[in-house]
């Protein structure tokens, strides 16, 4: 058996790729990702751990349209920091003229996203899954804490 231990990178084919150079780079760049190559018509990102690429699509390719629904890429979800983060990406993606198709919300029991279109509609997520379990985790595991620190009251042997 063969363990995968991550996706190394992912590669999108887009119809005009300086317009969505325009798109990504900026966004790449806030989500911390650095350039990790450039060429006329693909470009790729780095955090160090994952890659994402975008490629200009052939002449057969820019005929069609994506359309969420069609086989192949539903969309490619980042996982962010914080809930907060989530809402950090939400107003910049704004900024750049990303179509909010779901804005920031609860979508699952402790998952908060934000889904987005790129500039030829391939849907984008940023997500944050578990904030609230390990928050009440912790206020949990201090409470116990507190209570184990105070000694319990017991009765003395006169009082028997």
């Amino acid at each position: 058996m063969v363990d995968v231990v991550g996706i190394d990178h992912i590669s999108l084919r887009v119809s005009d790729f300086e317009k969505s150079k325009a798109f990504y780079d900026p966004l790449m760049k806030f989500l911390g990702f650095k350039v990790l190559d450039s060429y006329p018509d693909q470009m790729g990102w780095t955090n160090g751990k994952t890659r994402l690429w975008i490629g200009q699509a052939d002449a057969k390719g820019k005929k069609y349209k994506y359309r969420i629904g069609d086989v192949g890429f539903h969309h490619y979800a980042f996982e962010l920091k914080s809930r907060k983060d989530v809402d950090a990406l939400q107003a910049f993606v704004k900024k750049l003229g990303a179509k909010i198709v779901d804005p920031a919300d609860e979508y699952y029991d402790d998952y908060y996203a934000v889904f987005f279109l790129d500039p030829d509609g391939l849907k984008l997520e940023g997500m944050k899954w578990g904030e609230l379990t390990a928050k009440r985790k912790a206020q949990s595991n201090s409470k116990s804490k507190v209570k184990m620190k105070t000694k319990p009251k017991t009765k003395s042997a006169k009082a028997k």
